[in-house]
């Protein structure tokens, strides 16, 4: 089954955290972050594309944790237009785009909604793919939120950032793959997630629009829905 059919493969009582959530109140600066990974967490979950629920992916093989929480933007994918932002990909990963999010306070649960604002970003090549991670801060902590530019953060944080995705996917023969290009403000990461929110909308848009049509639709009371005795 293709990604774009899995679109269609989540109910209504509990959306989709890819698919059926928005990308946030006010893109690409002020944006939702679907939380997988804290920085508790020394085995990689993510979500499964078909169910929506968390999986667990793999162990981690190194000790590095990551240095912030993990997750990704709904109804964000990242294809042709994230791949042109990246000099030297072949493609792009076609996955939601990745997102960074830094909290004062510890949060030690994924499966969770963030409200977040983008201050920059990582990117990326891995395996000729093009793999971005979106930097951004808590939108209402009490210490975080008054960074506004990722050359407001401490530089040592930026570079744990760059260590452990540098290490995260590290095989036996202890290489990765990746490469880290860039590191980027928050203009240049705007850009990114326009870019990654377009290429949701050329792969997904017209399933997705079906979908929520069909929904309306099936709701009790609604001409041509299901109504029970």
């Amino acid at each position: 089954m293709s990604d774009k059919d899995n679109s269609a493969q989540f109910h209504s009582w509990r959306p989709h955290p890819w698919h059926g959530l928005d990308p946030g109140p006010n893109p690409p600066v002020e944006v939702r972050a679907y939380i997988e990974i804290t920085p508790f967490d020394h085995v990689k979950y993510e979500v499964d594309k078909e169910s929506g629920y968390t999986i667990v992916d793999r162990p981690q093989r190194t000790s590095a944790a990551p240095p912030a929480l993990y997750g990704f933007i709904p109804q964000t994918y990242c294809d042709e237009q994230v791949r042109l932002l990246t000099p030297g990909a072949k493609r792009a990963d076609r996955d939601p785009l990745d997102i960074c999010v830094l909290s004062e306070r510890q949060i030690t649960r994924g499966d969770i909604l963030l409200n977040t604002r983008v201050i920059g970003g990582i990117q990326m090549i891995d395996g000729g793919e093009a793999d971005d991670k979106i930097i951004a801060v808590l939108r209402n902590d009490y210490i975080w939120s008054e960074a506004q530019d990722i050359k407001d953060l401490p530089e040592v944080l930026i570079q744990r950032l760059q260590h452990y995705f540098s290490t995260y996917k590290m095989g036996p023969n202890m290489t990765s793959g990746v490469q880290i290009t860039d590191i980027y403000g928050r203009d240049q990461a705007a850009k990114v997630v326009t870019a990654a929110i377009q290429d949701y909308q050329d792969v997904f848009g017209a399933s997705h629009r079906a979908w929520e049509q069909l929904e309306e639709r099936m709701r009790p009371g609604r001409q041509g829905g299901h109504d029970s005795d």
